[in-house]
């Protein structure tokens, strides 16, 4: 079996799996409902409400990295909602009414989540809580419609009884750890992750970093708004206390020390969330101090930047004496450049010449300036980039290279000139506007999520459609592992190639590479060179390299431009621009480097 199909194979049955794991789960819940003890029963359906409420801030907290201690009163919005549907006797009955109240509660997170935009990590914090206090005071004033009228909220008729809507809640719960596994593995997910780690390389791929923040805040709401309707429909007259704000502090330190982004972690801490209590008081400890146990529990998670969850893998690895994958790269032979000195030997162009490139400019920088208060980094450059074509941007540290690629982009909006990408005037267009118009860039850091395998973050970056094989046979191009690897098991240099591989596929007009050699042996140099070569042929774009690296700067770069001082020393032919000596004085300052 080939590779491809053995691919194809394996992902077939990941796919399978978490439906069979629902339907075990499924199973499981109807003999828990037809045995425990209505006692038990009840316990259950909060350690259910709980459960649901964790893996929205699985999402908001664990895969998009924002702090969101609000939680609760995204369900205290479902439940207020379900209340006043049952209270008005509207259409649909109870199930209707959990899916419009999860609705409410979405679009409530979209609301909460607006200042998310602009806010991170404590004031975040504070905003969110704050809003949590304001729903309790506002909640206590107004209480829950039919509460004070003592009319109970109507369950299903299938599911009346403790016992059927235990069996009830724990499908619901099935359902909603099924959503959450394939939207976390889909393009939603990606961008939650890829902005968490990095908002810049994620706008750099194409994607809103608004959009990605509000979609995890109104799914996360969403799902706590799944929760507050079940717990309305468990207690039937549901009251403000359930719902206070150091409930959602507690149940967001829980999430923190189970590992907010693991789905069975999240189903984990919904039991530990009643269990600690119901132990406490057995014991005859005041159950409040449940909330002492999580605090400390969580300010150890955060002291050790380790979970609960994490610890339990590593315990299970340990137990099955399993080993961490060894990530092979995967490739194929590839010319390689020829033994000797690379700079003194004859460049070798695979890519287009300079005189052989035709047509019109497929990027035209015109008169593109930068300042920073006084200081002017870069003064009035422009550069025409051929279609099909390599161009090499050089320049001593301090040029303003960096600057150029920010601007470029759409990182430095504040830029004076003009970016045509084509006919198309690129001016005044976000990052993620240029991105999708086919405009890529890497980073020179790791800007590449670890959470995400390489196929995942192939596939984000792309934003297009792609075959399991177009994707591997690329990987193998640029000697990248496979696409089932996870991207955590790989060094940061094989990380930068799949960085550059992920741009590649999604076939833009014009890349930036920003040092995309960095990390790499000098033998990897020299393979990489061999590739880049044959990118605008075999892919159909044009590149810009800026790279220190004058190996690969003459073994992939037929046209060079040399910034100094934030002005172009120079532009034209390799040969001619580094025979200069303005520019090798400018650059190196050795005319025997450079020779």
């Amino acid at each position: 079996m080939s590779p491809v199909s053995l691919t194809r194979t394996r992902t077939r049955l990941r796919l399978g799996i978490p439906f069979l794991v629902a339907a075990l789960a499924i199973v499981l819940a109807w003999v828990l409902s037809a045995t425990l003890p209505n006692y038990f029963v009840f316990l259950g359906i909060s350690a259910v409400t709980a459960s649901i409420s964790i893996l929205g801030l699985g999402i908001v907290t664990g895969s998009a990295g924002m702090i969101a201690l609000c939680q609760l009163t995204f369900a205290a919005v479902g439940a207020w909602i379900v209340s006043l549907l049952n209270l008005l006797d509207a259409p649909g009955g109870f199930l209707i009414w959990l899916i419009a109240g999860a609705a409410g509660a979405g679009l409530m997170g979209i609301l909460v989540g607006l200042p998310a935009l602009r806010l991170r990590g404590v004031n975040l914090a504070v905003v969110t809580l704050g809003f949590a206090a304001a729903a309790e005071a506002t909640l206590v004033q107004i209480q829950f419609p039919g509460a004070t009228s003592g009319i109970p909220i109507a369950r299903p008729a299938l599911f009346a009884s403790d016992a059927s809507f235990f069996f009830l809640s724990l499908i619901v719960l099935t359902l909603c750890a099924l959503a959450v596994y394939f939207i976390q593995r889909g393009r939603w997910g990606a961008s939650w992750k890829a902005v968490a780690f990095s908002e810049r390389a994620a706008a750099a791929a194409g994607e809103s970093v608004r959009s990605a923040k509000l979609t995890a805040f109104a799914v996360s709401a969403a799902l706590a708004g799944i929760a507050g309707g079940l717990l309305a429909g468990q207690v039937q007259l549901p009251f403000a206390s359930s719902f206070n704000t150091l409930q959602s502090l507690a149940i967001y330190v829980l999430a923190v020390m189970m590992g907010t982004q693991l789905i069975d972690m999240a189903i984990l801490g919904g039991i530990l969330w009643v269990l600690v209590p119901e132990l406490l008081k057995r014991w005859g400890i005041p159950q409040d101090w449940a909330f002492v146990v999580f605090g400390l529990f969580g300010m150890q998670s955060l002291a050790s930047g380790t979970n609960l969850g994490q610890t339990l893998r590593s315990w299970w690895w340990k137990l099955g004496d399993r080993k961490s994958p060894v990530i092979a790269q995967a490739g194929t032979e590839h010319a390689t450049l020829p033994a000797g000195d690379p700079l003194s030997a004859e460049p070798l162009f695979a890519a287009v010449e300079p005189e052989a490139a035709s047509g019109d400019a497929v990027l035209r920088v015109e008169g593109l300036s930068v300042t920073f208060g006084s200081l002017k980094a870069l003064d009035d450059v422009s550069v025409s980039l051929p279609p099909r074509s390599i161009m090499g941007l050089i320049g001593p540290n301090g040029a303003g290279k960096s600057t150029f690629v920010d601007a470029v982009s759409g990182f430095l909006p504040q830029s004076e000139g003009r970016v045509m990408l084509g006919s198309d005037d690129l001016s005044g267009m976000s990052p993620a506007r240029r991105a999708r118009a086919g405009l890529r860039r890497t980073f020179q850091q790791d800007r590449v999520p670890p959470s995400l395998t390489v196929s995942a973050f192939v596939r984000y970056v792309a934003r297009r459609r792609l075959g399991g094989e177009e994707i591997e046979q690329t990987l193998a191009y640029f000697d990248c592992p496979p696409g089932s690897a996870r991207i955590s098991d790989i060094d940061v240099g094989t990380r930068r190639l799949i960085e550059v591989a992920a741009h590649v596929l999604a076939r833009p007009r014009v890349l930036l590479l920003d040092e995309p050699a960095a990390g790499l042996s000098h033998k990897e140099h020299l393979a990489l060179a061999s590739r880049l070569r044959d990118l605008p042929e075999r892919y159909g774009l044009s590149i810009i390299i800026i790279e220190h690296d004058l190996d690969l700067v003459r073994s992939v770069c037929p046209q060079l431009t040399v910034l100094d001082f934030g002005r172009v020393l120079a532009s034209g032919p390799q040969s001619e621009v580094l025979a200069d000596p303005v520019v090798t004085k400018a650059y190196m300052g050795d005319t025997e480097i450079l020779r």
